[in-house]
């Protein structure tokens, strides 16, 4: 949205937007440096900063793009099995004698810890009852009516999608799990963030005004034609219509600075997934250094400043 309204040409940024087919690749492209940004998981920054599963490339994050925004979908047999019997999840799996395939777009990310905890919730054992499947998100609804998945936990607009065609249901949202938790950030490379500051300043205050808009329901519409365009995500309007009234609406400023106690989040169910090991010595310098709350405050600033003298009358002459 911020490319469409103009709003990185009012900061005096050139943009070139780049759709990706999966987070492997935009973490890839942020490591050898053909992506200067990225809108980007927010595990994902640490994940690369650390070397999990990838080069170690140091990287920050100065907004956070958006909390909440993911649910946990199952397949409508599953619920129809369940209510049948009168079962739970738990039950029901035990009593199948085969693991849930699960889906997830990404082995870093919020959509993995919030399925790791919902399961426990459950009762489920992840370690025997359930295999997880790295998925491309547009691909999940696809493979869930094919009968290859059994659920997955994924964002906007892939459990509507489901829920809309009738194979699939809403188990449980991210509010429900984890109020309140980051999802997705602006990743840059560290080098990018101090080599071309004051333009990485301008590119996160160009993105908060377009988070502002996308969170009024008055621009709801909009966002939903901009969005079902094939240069975007190219969904149903339907289907983009329930995802916005699940995701958007709910945020507020203080919601996108990337603060101590959403890295905090991140860093903790990295260690209680197995996927950082022996992390406590890491944990204040991870937290300092990844999420840049001193970051968001300049850009911020910078952009107070701007509207101040937009606001300013000059003299006649």
């Amino acid at each position: 949205m911020a490319q469409e309204l103009g709003l990185f040409e009012k900061h005096g940024l050139k943009v070139h937007l780049s759709r990706e087919h999966g987070w492997a690749t935009v973490r890839d492209k942020i490591i050898y440096r053909e992506l200067d940004a990225a809108h980007a998981l927010a595990p994902m920054v640490f994940a690369v900063s650390l070397g999990l599963g990838s080069v170690r490339t140091a990287c920050v994050s100065g907004l956070v793009l958006s909390l909440n925004g993911n649910a946990i979908t199952l397949a409508q047999s599953l619920h129809a099995a369940c209510a049948s019997n009168g079962e739970t999840l738990k039950e029901h799996v035990r009593r199948r004698g085969e693991p849930l395939v699960l889906g997830i777009p990404f082995l870093h990310s919020s959509h993995h810890f919030l399925l790791r905890a919902w399961l426990r919730s459950q009762g489920v054992t992840l370690d025997h009852e359930v295999q997880l499947v790295v998925v491309p998100p547009p691909q999940m609804p696809f493979n869930l009516r094919a009968g290859h998945l059994d659920g997955y936990c994924v964002g906007a607009p892939w459990n509507s999608v489901a829920k809309l065609g009738g194979f699939g249901w809403r188990a449980a949202s991210s509010r429900d799990i984890a109020p309140q938790h980051p999802e997705k950030v602006l990743m840059v490379r560290r080098e990018f963030a101090e080599l071309w500051a004051e333009e990485h300043e301008r590119l996160i205050a160009a993105l908060v005004e377009a988070c502002r808009f996308c969170d009024a329901p008055r621009n709801r519409e909009r966002i939903i034609e901009t969005l079902g365009e094939p240069q975007y995500i190219n969904a149903p309007a339907a289907a983009l219509r329930e995802g916005c009234e699940f995701t958007l609406g709910h945020g507020d400023a203080a919601g996108h600075a990337p603060t101590a106690e959403k890295a905090g989040w991140v860093l903790g169910n990295l260690i209680d997934s197995g996927l950082l090991p022996g992390p406590a010595l890491l944990r204040k310098d991870a937290v300092s250094k990844i999420f840049r709350p001193d970051i968001f405050q300049k850009a911020t600033l910078q952009n107070q400043q701007y509207e101040a003298t937009k606001a300013v009358p000059h003299p006649a002459g």
